[in-house]
């Protein structure tokens, strides 16, 4: 790794990145173009990236990723200075103003010793200032589920709405888990009330994602995870039955099966 830089020398790199930022918005006809509308279903995609960067623990790819945002953030702080609304200046300062009211166990005489009640306190001030009615009012509507699950209950554990022991919550899970079978049981040939099983699966995934989160698994990198590992298991099954001059179309359950076996052991 290179030798970290100093104060001057990362002011010295922003201001080169909002002069270059000047430019590009008075010359480059694409980016003169660009409106926040324009860059939102790009920045969410840049977003992505940088999660599959961290995911697959590349220090590179996570440090171009996160230049990418940073010329998003940047972006949109030139428009927003365009329309009169902001510039990268006040939006610096606001943030500034943020951290400090949130953590008044640095700035100010409330004591948290712990992680957990930091966590509790940022809920409670931001529920102040954002002058929601309900606790989980700062979630966003379009997070994707399974996020928006986690961030539910993070939410409610922030007032002390959650489980006391993690025994609880696993048995929970198994609560969910008998009643799903009983509307959806695999060893029965009846017809199933869709959308009561699909209810009862949500409620199983729901608790779920509240166990993973009770022992510190973030439930959305354990899955993507999973997705990595399947990915690479398949394509490896591909390229076996190609080389073996097979189609997989053409082969058995069992023919597959060998190969994946042998996916299992890379």
């Amino acid at each position: 790794m290179s030798n970290l830089s100093t104060r001057a020398e990362q002011l010295a790199a922003f201001d080169r990145l909002l002069t270059i930022m000047d430019e590009l918005r008075a010359q480059c006809p694409w980016d003169m173009k660009q409106t926040t509308e324009s860059l939102r279903h790009l920045t969410i995609e840049e977003t992505f990236e940088l999660s599959d960067a961290i995911l697959d623990g590349d220090p590179e790819e996570i440090k171009k990723e996160l230049g990418d945002i940073l010329l998003h953030i940047v972006f949109y702080a030139k428009i927003g200075s365009e329309e009169g609304n902001f510039d990268v200046t006040t939006l610096i300062d606001a943030l500034c103003e943020k951290l400090i009211r949130r953590h008044p166990h640095i700035y100010g005489d409330t004591e948290a010793n712990d992680a957990e009640t930091v966590s509790q306190n940022w809920e409670k001030i931001k529920l102040k200032e954002k002058g929601n009615k309900s606790v989980l009012g700062g979630v966003p509507r379009s997070l994707p589920a399974l996020i928006k699950a986690m961030r539910i209950q993070e939410k409610a554990r922030g007032v002390g709405f959650d489980w006391e022991e993690k025994h609880q919550v696993w048995e929970k899970v198994e609560e969910e888990m008998l009643e799903f079978k009983e509307e959806f049981n695999a060893a029965d040939e009846k017809e199933i009330d869709q959308e009561k099983a699909s209810g009862e699966f949500g409620d199983l995934l729901f608790s779920l994602i509240n166990y993973a989160r009770f022992i510190d698994i973030n439930p959305e990198e354990a899955l993507e995870r999973t997705n990595k590992k399947f990915i690479k298991r398949f394509q490896y099954l591909e390229n076996a039955a190609k080389n073996a001059g097979k189609n997989l179309s053409d082969m058995s359950l069992a023919e597959m099966d060998v190969f994946w076996e042998e996916a299992k052991k890379q």
